[in-house]
């Protein structure tokens, strides 16, 4: 069950110049993949599908439902943003015919589809469809996941942090932005708690000694050129990050044979040179039925 505080927000949003150009940069934060939409749907449904301690899932839902708020945020920034723009193309044109051209940076969509509103929409105009919404159900695999989606969307928050000279704007993204930096502390410390480093490979479950030795922690290079050496750093040598072996670099070398698919269906929508050879008298039976 979800509850809502009277329509008011988690933080203040206020913004001194309206800019319709900036609410549609803002839309990114909306609906981009970089997202609030992307990353509330992302810990809650990690949150409805945690098994395991029940404080896992407890602080998914805590952070999903914040992010809802985020998204009330942005949208009402996209709002107040668009707040006297124009309405019309011909209101644009009297007052700048570049305008008229580019309606000076808006979305066009915010003039005739939602009577100047956010939308659930990149700054691109794409509709957010869920695609980048990760949840495993791998509680340490999902905590690595929102690692990057919260680094991923603290450099947007500060890109559009740099891209406004609003105040109220800057004060509205410098609280997304330290949210951010919480929730990547957070993620980490909940990967941390579960094991960390020492808790993998992901998943744990899996018995290594069924695993080609051969291959698992070897770093492969693919140079043609038999003298170069590769690029040399903490995944070539020494103990393995998860302590259960040791780095090693070397040149991959084919294991496997040149595949053989057969030949095609006579029924297939195929050349007859393809049909050649699978049958020595398949070309005359396909060319008798025709």
């Amino acid at each position: 069950m979800f509850y809502h505080d009277g329509g008011k927000l988690q933080f203040e949003v206020k913004v001194e110049k309206p800019n319709p150009a900036f609410a549609n940069a803002l839309q990114q934060a909306i609906g981009g993949i970089q997202g609030e939409i992307r990353v509330c749907l992302q810990y809650l449904f990690q949150a409805w599908g945690a098994r395991g301690p029940k404080k896992y899932r407890d602080m998914l839902l805590e952070t999903g439902t914040e992010e809802m708020g985020h998204i009330e945020m942005l949208a009402t920034a996209v709002a107040l943003n668009l707040e006297g723009a124009p309405a019309s193309m011909q209101e644009a044109a009297s007052k700048d015919p570049i305008l008229h051209a580019a309606m000076g940076g808006m979305n066009i969509q915010h003039t005739i589809t939602t009577c100047m509103a956010a939308m659930p929409v990149d700054a691109s105009g794409v509709p957010f469809n869920c695609s980048h919404v990760y949840a495993s159900g791998n509680i340490a695999a999902d905590m690595l996941a929102n690692v990057t989606a919260e680094s991923t969307g603290r450099m947007l928050a500060v890109q559009l942090y740099n891209m406004t000279d609003d105040p109220g704007m800057k004060k509205m993204l410098s609280f997304l932005v330290a949210r951010d930096t919480m929730h990547q502390n957070q993620w980490l410390a909940a990967w941390e708690e579960l094991g960390g480093a020492k808790n993998h490979p992901i998943p744990n479950t899996f018995d290594q000694s069924k695993e080609p030795s051969a291959y698992n922690y070897t770093f492969f290079t693919f140079n043609k050129d038999a003298s170069a050496q590769g690029p040399r750093g903490r995944w070539s040598g020494g103990t393995s990050i998860d302590g259960e072996g040791e780095f090693k670099q070397e040149p991959m070398t084919p294991a496997g044979k040149v595949p053989d698919l057969g030949k095609p269906s006579p029924d297939a929508a195929v050349q007859k040179s393809q049909l050649s050879g699978s049958d020595p008298n398949i070309i005359d039976k396909v060319l008798g039925s025709v």
